[in-house]
Protein backbone atom coordinates (compact mmCIF):
# COMPACT_ATOMS: atom_id res chain seq x y z
CA UNK A 1 0.00 0.00 0.00
CA UNK A 2 2.87 2.39 0.75
CA UNK A 3 4.19 2.18 -2.80
CA UNK A 4 0.72 2.81 -4.21
CA UNK A 5 0.16 5.81 -1.92
CA UNK A 6 3.51 7.22 -2.99
CA UNK A 7 2.57 6.88 -6.66
CA UNK A 8 -0.80 8.51 -6.03
CA UNK A 9 0.67 11.41 -4.05
CA UNK A 10 3.23 12.00 -6.82
CA UNK A 11 0.36 12.16 -9.29
CA UNK A 12 -1.88 14.43 -7.19
CA UNK A 13 -0.21 15.75 -4.02
CA UNK A 14 -3.33 17.78 -3.21
CA UNK A 15 -5.52 14.70 -2.57
CA UNK A 16 -5.90 12.70 0.66
CA UNK A 17 -5.71 9.24 -0.91
CA UNK A 18 -5.76 7.45 2.44
CA UNK A 19 -9.28 8.66 3.25
CA UNK A 20 -10.95 9.55 -0.05
CA UNK A 21 -13.41 6.92 -1.31
CA UNK A 22 -14.97 8.63 -4.35
CA UNK A 23 -11.95 9.67 -6.40
CA UNK A 24 -13.63 9.06 -9.75
CA UNK A 25 -17.28 9.49 -8.75
CA UNK A 26 -16.63 12.96 -7.31
CA UNK A 27 -14.36 13.97 -10.21
CA UNK A 28 -11.22 14.25 -8.08
CA UNK A 29 -9.33 12.16 -10.62
CA UNK A 30 -10.01 13.05 -14.24
CA UNK A 31 -9.42 10.96 -17.35
CA UNK A 32 -5.88 12.27 -17.78
CA UNK A 33 -5.05 11.31 -14.19
CA UNK A 34 -6.42 7.80 -14.79
CA UNK A 35 -4.44 7.35 -18.01
CA UNK A 36 -1.23 8.43 -16.29
CA UNK A 37 -2.01 6.29 -13.25
CA UNK A 38 -2.76 3.16 -15.32
CA UNK A 39 0.54 3.50 -17.16
CA UNK A 40 2.48 3.92 -13.92
CA UNK A 41 0.70 1.05 -12.16
CA UNK A 42 1.30 -1.25 -15.13
CA UNK A 43 5.02 -0.49 -15.01
CA UNK A 44 5.53 -0.42 -11.24
CA UNK A 45 3.53 -3.55 -10.40
CA UNK A 46 4.18 -5.52 -13.62
CA UNK A 47 0.48 -5.85 -14.43
CA UNK A 48 -1.77 -5.10 -17.38
CA UNK A 49 -4.84 -3.03 -16.61
CA UNK A 50 -7.23 -3.72 -19.46
CA UNK A 51 -10.10 -1.53 -20.69
CA UNK A 52 -12.56 -3.83 -18.89
CA UNK A 53 -10.84 -2.88 -15.60
CA UNK A 54 -11.36 0.85 -16.20
CA UNK A 55 -14.49 1.21 -14.12
CA UNK A 56 -14.98 3.77 -11.34
CA UNK A 57 -15.22 1.08 -8.64
CA UNK A 58 -11.61 0.07 -9.32
CA UNK A 59 -10.29 3.62 -8.96
CA UNK A 60 -12.54 5.31 -6.38
CA UNK A 61 -10.09 4.64 -3.52
CA UNK A 62 -6.53 3.55 -2.91
CA UNK A 63 -7.87 0.36 -1.33
CA UNK A 64 -9.88 -0.45 -4.47
CA UNK A 65 -6.80 0.14 -6.61
CA UNK A 66 -4.73 -2.13 -4.38
CA UNK A 67 -7.37 -4.87 -4.68
CA UNK A 68 -7.25 -4.52 -8.47
CA UNK A 69 -3.45 -4.67 -8.49
CA UNK A 70 -3.40 -7.79 -6.29
CA UNK A 71 -6.08 -9.47 -8.42
CA UNK A 72 -4.17 -8.75 -11.64
CA UNK A 73 -0.88 -9.94 -10.10
CA UNK A 74 -2.54 -13.23 -9.17
CA UNK A 75 -3.78 -13.66 -12.75
CA UNK A 76 -0.37 -13.10 -14.37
Amino acid sequence: MEELLEILSDLRPDVDFENETKLVTDGILDSFDIISLVSTLNDEFDITIRPANLVPDNFNSAEAMLELIEKLQDEE
